[in-house]
């Protein structure tokens, strides 16, 4: 499939993805007048199906990585040409700042903030790692293509509630939602910390899955065959 129509779905899907976390955000701190329990089940409820959605319909397509880290974890292994996963990258950015934009213009916000809600610390940190290592040990460990979809939804939901930063475990996402003043948000000043804990954790995932699942008797073009088959490298 060409490069273009992969790019075309990496960028809707973040936006997608990104609207869905911000607004979902917003609608449930709304409604939950002053619950923060409330609101994080509605922000974790809206993410799970709109993730499992948008990964079964645009996984044909492009892989749905829709995050920086899985796409370099992607090229790392050779199942993603590292000029497309500057591509990749570049649109998964795009497509995340302007899932906040439509985010805010939906709810009547203005349509780029800047987000004062602090997540520092080493606890928040090191929950981000955790939450990326286990997403990529996901990505990469499951074993049916039809799996995907819900395995993935269903760590990153439960990854909301047990880890201390509400799972971000995905950098351009992370600098999205530092563009809002909302409940999802981000300080600006915290995001670079965020990502460089998201890229440990993703580096931490790829050894765990090389442990745990690697089989050195598959060649490189069986594990590219396979790669393609099961939905973790866009075909063509």
């Amino acid at each position: 499939m060409n490069l273009t129509r992969r790019l075309l779905a990496e960028v809707l899907g973040s936006l997608l993805l990104a609207a869905t976390v911000i607004g979902s955000g917003v609608m449930g701190e709304r409604l939950a007048a002053g619950n923060d329990a409330v609101s994080l089940l509605a922000n974790t409820g809206a993410t799970v199906a709109a993730l499992a959605l948008l990964i079964a319909l645009l996984g044909p397509v492009s892989g749905a990585h829709f995050n920086p880290a899985v796409s370099l974890v992607m090229a790392m292994r050779h199942r993603l040409p590292w000029h497309e996963f500057a591509a990749y990258t570049v649109v998964q950015v795009i497509g995340c700042c302007a899932g906040a934009i439509l985010a805010h213009a939906m709810f009547g916000l203005p349509l780029i903030e800047s987000a004062t809600k602090v997540r520092a610390g080493g606890p928040q940190l090191l929950s981000e790692a955790v939450a990326t290592a286990g997403l990529l040990l996901v990505v990469l460990g499951h074993r049916h293509r039809r799996d995907a979809p819900w395995m993935i939804a269903a760590w990153i939901g439960a990854a909301y509630w047990f880890t201390a930063s509400t799972s971000f475990a995905n950098p351009a996402i992370t600098i999205a939602r530092s563009l809002s003043d909302t409940f999802a948000g981000i300080r600006p000043v915290d995001v670079a910390p965020f990502v460089l804990a998201q890229l440990l954790g993703a580096f931490v995932g790829l050894m765990l899955n090389r442990m745990l699942f690697a089989s050195p008797r598959l060649t490189d073009a069986t594990h590219q065959t396979l790669a393609v088959r099961e939905g973790l490298r866009p075909p063509g």
